[in-house]
């Protein structure tokens, strides 16, 4: 009877053993996906390059790396990063004559990159059919190479105007640490319709403005004045309604930005 006894004490408590172990194990489980997302959070919390540098108290922010400062002889150099727009409308015909706004574009953008001073750095940022990207980094190179990408564009997109501003600032500012501040920071930008978010456009190219003194000038092909880009006073803007009028603001715009004062004073 004692041995009965004692064998179901024991199985007893062996089971009372597996079920505290069944129950801890439960209660682990939760623990995988909850630090899964904790760790997605904080990475959602990480501010993006263009919030980086638009938070940052100097313009441009100390450069991370000394090693990528510029010789003193290039400190004063100009940059220009042109926003091309490949948007579907592009492809369409409407104050372009016998061509597309397209081929009406590219022909007045390569005719003033052939303009842009020697020595000057140049930039394309692009959204078409083919994506949205930076075609071309900040460069002293073959002003030929720029053309070439300006040529390749297909139309075929919607105009994220904003995410291409948070680009060009991107890129400009990067341009600028290397240069210590020094030099004239140009975004061009040539489009034929309205941003995608036209008031999150707006509150970007307030922030461009308000924490550097990058210069914003706007071609606005074959649309009304009345652009979140035309900011009378505070940016370039100007309007386009033939292939003429296209080549001879994108001219005015070079010969305007020279009128303004060193951006070293800003």
């Amino acid at each position: 009877m004692k041995k009965m006894l004692y064998i179901y004490t024991s199985a007893l408590l062996i089971l009372l053993f597996l079920s505290g172990c069944s129950e801890d194990a439960d209660q682990r489980k939760p623990s995988a996906p909850q630090k899964k997302k904790v760790a997605v959070q904080q990475q959602q919390n990480v501010p993006s390059p263009f919030e980086q540098a638009a938070e940052s108290a100097v313009w441009p922010p100390p450069a991370e790396d000394q090693a990528n400062i510029l010789p003193a002889d290039q400190w004063t150099g100009k940059n220009y990063v042109m926003i091309f727009d490949g948007s579907g409308s592009m492809g369409d015909r409407g104050c372009s004559g016998n061509t597309t706004k397209s081929v009406a574009a590219k022909e007045a953008v390569a005719e003033w990159a052939q303009s842009v001073p020697d020595g000057a750095n140049l930039g394309l940022i692009v959204f078409d059919q083919k994506g949205f990207s930076a075609r071309l980094q900040l460069d002293q190179g073959d002003r030929q190479q720029f053309i070439q990408q300006v040529q390749a564009v297909v139309p075929g997109s919607g105009t994220p105007l904003t995410r291409a501003v948070q680009m060009a600032y991107e890129l400009l500012t990067e341009q600028a640490g290397k240069q210590l501040g020094y030099g004239e920071y140009h975004m061009v930008i040539v489009t034929d319709g309205a941003a995608n978010q036209p008031e999150r456009l707006t509150q970007t190219v307030n922030s461009v403005l308000a924490h550097s003194p990058i210069l914003i000038s706007t071609i606005g092909f074959c649309i009304a004045e009345t652009h979140s880009l035309n900011q009378p006073g505070r940016t370039i803007y100007k309007a386009a309604n033939n292939p003429e009028a296209l080549r001879q603001g994108l001219q005015d715009i070079l010969a305007e930005s020279e009128s303004f004062d060193d951006v070293t004073a800003f």
